[in-house]
Order: structure tokens, then C-alpha cells, then sequence
């Protein structure tokens, strides 16, 4: 055993014992145990187990881009106060301040990296998982979890359309061998990219404001959203298909996920927040939940320039009082 086994034999051990699960509640509803589908269903199942226990950390991270979204008065006011200072005292400053703002609010401009980060140790699991079972096929490698001898060699003589679960684009050397095998990975390392671009991509032109995008972290975000479809692209052909199924299921469930958030929960001064108030104006509602009621100095509630019913310095008329000259007033005061 490896020292990555080693270090990662916990995880395995779960992920392990989840894809045994699903794969026995499948077979039992009469899928074929050593069907390629059986295991893209268990895996798919594996996946949905995983985004569920980081449902509270998906939360964390829209709640600390909201807050983010909150402060950028702050952080303009602090780029304005160090604008043209370009020594080597002044950016630390400037950093600290930033940092201590931060802190200050509860919030972090990487919070968006965290369930991907999370994720990972549990991506490199299913890969050593599935890159192990056909040692435990053949008796080489011990057990983990609840995949046993009998089980793997099931999944090694699973496939899905002619394709094992433990291919990957490299399996087949010449570039006309394999090319089943080099189809289908290349067609999902495609759709983990630009399902991975959509989600980068929805969260920055739907949930964030103007004053957002202009941060120096956001525009550090926009480059990551081209590079990191180009990072999982690379390292995706040296994926297996099994754990290729994984990170498109997973990046499926992220982009429905933070879909359904920034409708109804759109952070402040985005184009998302500008949509819910026009859907909730077509309803008839008011613009957000506990909105404040129409102010009395506010032109629509006034009559003019004094509210309704008020009888201001005219009396009860409503009417302004015209000014009178001292003349008039002398000639009124005589009578």
C-alpha cells in the first residue's frame, strides 16, 4: 500500500462502502450487477450523497459572497485612499486593512473554492478506489470497505459503450487505437469543462454587482474561470471514466444548485436581484420580502411638494399661501 492509500485509506473506506450500497440497491431493483449502468447509477449515487453533506458549506459560501457584496463600499473607499501608492509599505497597508475588513465581516473572497477544495481529498479516493479495483479483483489488494473480490470483479467487467470504468484517454497508445475509449473520455472531459465554465459563469454575470466585478480578487476569479476548465480538461486524461462520471454529475448538481439560490436568494445589486423584483412586480407583491413601505416625502405620496392631507402653513386648504407685499398687508391691517 502507497503512502497516498495510506493517508486516504478513511475516505476510501466510505467511498468504498457507498458505491457497494448503491450498487446492491440497484441490483436488487433488477439491474445487472455487472452492468456498466448499474455502476454510473451507483457512482451517480455516491456523487449525490457527497454534494448533500456539503449543502451547509455551499451555504457558507453564498452567504460570504453576499457579505462581500455588502462591503464593497468599504473597499472602494480603501482602493481610493491608497490609489497611486505603489511602494512596497503602502500595498502591505492596504492588504492588511482589506484583510482586517474581512475579518471584521466574517467573510473571504476564496469562500467560492471551498467545495471544490472539499472535494477533492473525496475525488482522489474514488480514483484509488477505482485505480485498486482490479487488484482486488485478483485477490492482489485487500478488500476496502465494502467492496469485496467478488464485487470488483463485477465492476471490472462493467463498461458502458464497450468502455471499462478504469480507462482513461491514455489507456490505448496509437492514436487509432482505442478510439471508443477516446471518445467517450474525450466527450465527458468536454462536458466537465464547460459544465465547470457554466458555473463559474452563471455565479458572475447573474450574482454579482458592478462594484463587485471591479474588486482586484474578482478580476483574479474571471482568469480562473477560464483556467480552470483548462486544468480539469489536462488532468482529464488521466482520469477514469468512473471518476469522469463523478465530476459531471457533480458539476451538473452545482449548476442546478446555485441556479435555484440566485433566483430566489440574489445577492444585493445584481442582475439576478433586478429580475426577482421585476417577477415579483408583475405579481403584484412588493420588491423584496420586508421592503419599507412608500416613505411620506416620497414624490408619488406627495401633493405638490406637500404630503396629502397635511395642512402644512395653509390651513387645511392643501393650497400654498401666495405672498402678500407690506402694502397690501398694511391696507388689509387698516380695515
Amino acid at each position: 500500500m502507497g503512502f497516498l492509500d495510506t493517508i486516504l485509506m478513511p475516505l476510501q473506506w466510505v467511498v468504498a462502502w457507498i458505491l457497494a450500497i448503491f450498487h446492491t440497491l440497484f441490483t436488487t431493483i433488477g439491474m445487472d450487477p455487472a452492468g456498466g449502468w448499474t455502476w454510473v447509477a451507483s457512482i451517480a449515487g455516491l456523487t449525490v450523497v457527497v454534494r448533500a453533506v456539503l449543502i451547509p458549506l455551499f451555504v457558507y459560501q453564498i452567504k460570504a459572497q453576499r457579505k462581500m457584496q455588502l462591503i464593497q463600499p468599504d473597499i472602494q473607499r480603501l482602493q481610493a485612499k491608497y490609489k497611486g501608492k505603489k511602494d512596497q509599505f503602502s500595498r502591505q497597508a492596504m492588504a492588511e486593512e482589506q484583510m482586517a475588513l474581512f475579518k471584521k465581516h466574517g467573510t473571504n473572497p476564496w469562500a467560492s473554492c471551498l467545495p471544490l477544495l472539499v472535494q477533492m481529498p473525496i475525488f482522489l479516493s474514488l480514483y484509488r478506489v477505482i485505480f485498486n479495483m482490479q487488484g482486488i479483483a485478483l485477490g492482489n489488494i485487500e478488500p476496502i470497505g465494502g467492496l469485496t473480490q467478488a464485487l470488483a470483479h463485477q465492476a471490472e467487467e462493467a463498461s458502458i459503450f464497450g468502455v471499462a470504468f478504469s480507462s482513461t484517454f491514455l489507456t490505448s497508445g496509437g492514436l487509432t487505437e482505442g478510439w471508443d475509449i477516446k471518445i467517450l473520455t474525450a466527450v465527458m472531459i468536454i462536458a466537465m469543462g464547460l459544465m465547470q465554465f457554466f458555473v463559474q459563469k452563471q455565479m458572475m454575470s447573474k450574482n454579482m454587482s458592478e462594484a463587485a466585478m471591479n474588486n482586484p480578487f474578482m478580476q483574479q476569479q474571471k482568469m480562473l474561470l477560464y483556467i480552470m476548465p483548462i486544468v480539469f480538461a489536462v488532468g482529464g486524461v488521466y482520469f477514469p471514466v468512473g471518476v469522469l462520471v463523478y465530476w459531471v454529475v457533480s458539476n451538473a448538481w452545482t449548476f442546478v444548485q446555485q441556479g435555484i439560490v440566485i433566483r430566489n436568494m440574489p445577492a444585493p445589486g445584481s442582475k439576478a436581484e433586478k429580475e426577482l423584483m421585476e417577477r415579483r412586480a408583475r405579481k403584484g407583491k412588493s420588491p423584496l420580502p420586508g421592503a419599507k413601505p412608500l416613505a411620506m416625502d416620497d414624490p408619488e405620496s406627495t401633493d405638490g411638494g406637500v404630503p396629502s392631507g397635511s395642512t402644512g402653513s395653509a390651513g387645511t386648504s392643501g393650497q400654498r399661501q401666495q405672498p402678500v407685499g407690506r402694502a397690501r398687508q398694511k391696507k388689509k391691517k387698516k380695515k
